[in-house]
């Protein structure tokens, strides 16, 4: 990827960081490129995997999986570990000079003063608004002097375990997966999955992917999310959650291990469509598709998979 979600400038305004984000993924999405898989299209790019802090350990989640796997690619660096400039000294080491850092962001909400005075005098209850806080982060392979072995990225899994891992996965959901036909989805009054047979694919690893974004519409159903699915074919709605169930699975594999081919575009017209509109909702789905792909890894026995936090703690938000 382009340095197209790499080394954001400062802007005025808490509005202009969503701008800055959304410009730049439509670029990508123009230039017929998929933020979400391209990382992966590369024999020289980083092991697969979430990026995570390499000083706390936690990965990061939302929109700024998007950035950093952006500045991975951008960048050819080795490893998916980040650290902030003070983190890196704590560690003994430092960021060496003459290096950019990747500016990442912290989502949360608050209630400004006024909005607080307005439901006091109404009687109504104060409605927070969503904003978005810079902050840099370095790769390790921006450092010097750091202990060996600070948050090392798991070993990528062997080919062999990948697939009966995602099927644990499916397994777990307990959401209903039926196999067959030649049509992939997710069919929300029954509450279950339809993919067609593993040998209608190509790559039979494109099963797993596709039957992985299936099931990330699946944790909109109103027993779990609660997502608003209710959009029709071709529709802003519908285009919006294809768009979280596609971050999602993407989520999901680098999770899992798995690398499958890149999805044919079919969406992208409508996912313009929807980021030119709304200039918020590319950060909205990387958040939904976080919070999804936390639901179905969480089904998986305790202590498989690592939770999610994102750099400062506090509430992720909506953006």
């Amino acid at each position: 990827m382009p340095h197209a979600l790499r080394d954001a400038q400062p802007a005025s305004g808490r509005a202009s960081l969503y701008a800055e984000i959304t410009t730049r993924i439509i670029a990508e999405l123009e230039a017929g490129r998929l933020p979400w898989v391209q990382p992966w299209g590369g024999a020289d790019t980083a092991s697969l995997g979430l990026p995570r802090n390499a000083s706390s350990g936690r990965p990061y989640s939302g929109i700024n999986v998007l950035i950093l796997w952006g500045a991975v690619f951008a960048g050819g660096f080795s490893g998916q570990t980040w650290l902030t400039y003070r983190q890196a000294q704590a560690l003994g080491g430092t960021v060496r000079r003459g290096e950019r850092g990747t500016t990442i962001v912290y989502a949360a909400r608050f209630v400004p003063d006024r909005e607080r005075l307005r439901a006091r005098e109404e009687g109504e209850t104060a409605q927070p608004i969503p904003f978005l806080k810079r902050f840099t982060v370095f790769n390790t392979d921006q450092c010097d002097g750091l202990p060996e072995n600070i948050a090392p990225m798991p070993p990528p899994i062997p080919a062999g375990l990948i697939l009966p891992r995602a099927e644990a996965l499916i397994r777990a959901s307990g959401v209903e997966v039926r196999i067959g036909g030649d049509r992939a989805f997710y069919h929300l009054q029954h509450d279950c999955v339809q993919v067609p047979a593993p040998q209608s694919f190509f790559e039979p690893v494109n099963w797993h992917r596709t039957a992985l974004h299936e099931l990330g519409h699946s944790t909109g159903h109103p027993s779990r999310l609660g997502r608003d699915l209710s959009g029709a074919f071709g529709s802003r709605k519908y285009a919006f959650e294809e768009l979280v169930a596609e971050i999602a699975s993407a989520f999901l594999c680098a999770a899992l291990g798995i690398v499958p081919t890149v999805r044919h575009a079919d969406y992208i017209g409508t996912w313009l469509e929807v980021l030119r509109e709304d200039d918020r909702a590319i950060v909205r789905a990387a958040s939904q598709a976080s919070r999804a792909a936390d639901y179905l890894l969480a089904c998986l026995p305790e202590g498989t998979m690592p939770g999610r936090e994102e750099e400062g703690g506090g509430d992720r938000g909506d953006g």
